[in-house]
């Protein structure tokens, strides 16, 4: 398989540690069950390759009984560092404050689900150091349902427009990228948070490597297919001005097809001395223009929603409980 990658960062890495210290960052969400057996196969296969880490899970406010089982594992392992939200921000809320507390080199995010192998991470590490500042662990195939597989198929072309990288279509929960990277987003806030997004504020340098994405045998995802198309229209809408150029383009063809069917009418009554039947036409014409009125209202009222939300100050999230934490 050929490895398409955006071009890589002028940087090299050369000059870091050869043996990184990297953080694990992993947004929990109803997790209890799987979180126990991931711990346990980062820490083997960090201990194979003899790399230090710490592993930083922040738990999203599930409602089941994650927190504990963080609290028991930060007990057991002083590697382990833990953070509760106050509520449920989502995931790129939740990476993002993990983010922001992670101490190593290179951050590496993943699912709590199992389905993303920490044994993949020396590979994304391999091609890392071929001067690249986030790559990503694509899944070599879909695993998810046909509805499930084309949402995150549309998402993932919506995020190319807001990116302007064609990696974006490669892009996945799986990633590491270089720690500085978020000075780039240092002062992000407000409740649309998007990690893919923010990393390009900071670097141009993306590759991916192919990697096999596991069947989920713990739990049900919480992603679902509407889901993904609202993170879809909320990338659109907070990241990209896109919606906007669409309606301005919508409304120019709108105007341009109002000349000609008014040139028609005209037309067909200076040579054929016939109206143009009068109700069914005029009621479709009406329909036409109304709803592409309303549809780029639509639009501008997101863009408006999204202002009076950053003008409330909202935090991207909040930090109730630690554990481990400084």
């Amino acid at each position: 398989m050929q490895i398409q990658t955006s071009t890589p960062s002028l940087t090299p890495i050369h000059g870091e540690s050869e043996r990184p210290f990297l953080s694990f960052v992993v947004p929990c969400y109803n997790s209890e069950r799987s979180l126990p057996l991931l711990h346990e196969r980062i820490s083997a296969c960090m201990a194979a390759e003899q790399l230090s880490f710490e592993l930083i899970l922040v738990e999203d406010r599930g409602g089941d009984g994650t927190w504990p089982v963080i609290q028991a594992l930060q007990g057991d392992d002083a590697r382990v560092r833990g953070y509760r939200l106050s509520r449920n921000f989502g995931q790129h809320n939740a990476l993002l404050a993990g983010i922001r507390r992670a101490r190593g080199e290179w951050i590496v995010t993943l699912d709590d689900d199992l389905q993303n192998p920490p044994e993949e991470v020396a590979n994304l590490l391999a091609k890392a150091n071929e001067g690249y500042d986030v790559v990503y662990g694509a899944a070599s195939q879909l695993s998810h349902g046909l509805a499930r597989n084309l949402a995150s198929r549309v998402t993932k072309l919506v995020l190319q427009k807001a990116m302007g990288a064609d990696v974006a279509v490669h892009v996945s929960a799986y990633r590491l990228f270089r720690t500085r990277l978020r000075d780039a987003f240092a002062d992000v806030s407000g409740p649309t948070v998007n990690i893919d997004v923010l990393l390009t504020w900071g670097t141009t340098g993306y590759a991916w490597i192919p990697v096999q994405q596991h069947e989920r045998t713990i739990g049900q995802s919480g992603y679902t297919w509407r889901k993904l198309i609202t993170d879809a229209v909320n990338m659109m809408t907070g990241f990209s001005v896109l919606p906007l150029q669409l309606a301005t383009l919508l409304g120019f063809a709108s105007a341009v097809f109002g000349v000609l069917v008014l040139t028609y009418v005209i037309a067909k009554v200076l040579v054929f001395g016939s109206p143009v039947p009068g109700f069914p036409f005029l009621a479709s014409l009406i329909s036409l223009f109304a709803g592409i009125q309303l549809f780029a209202l639509g639009i501008i009222g997101e863009y408006l929603a999204r202002m009076h939300l950053r003008s409330m100050q909202r935090p991207a999230y909040v930090v109730s409980e630690e554990c481990g934490g400084s």
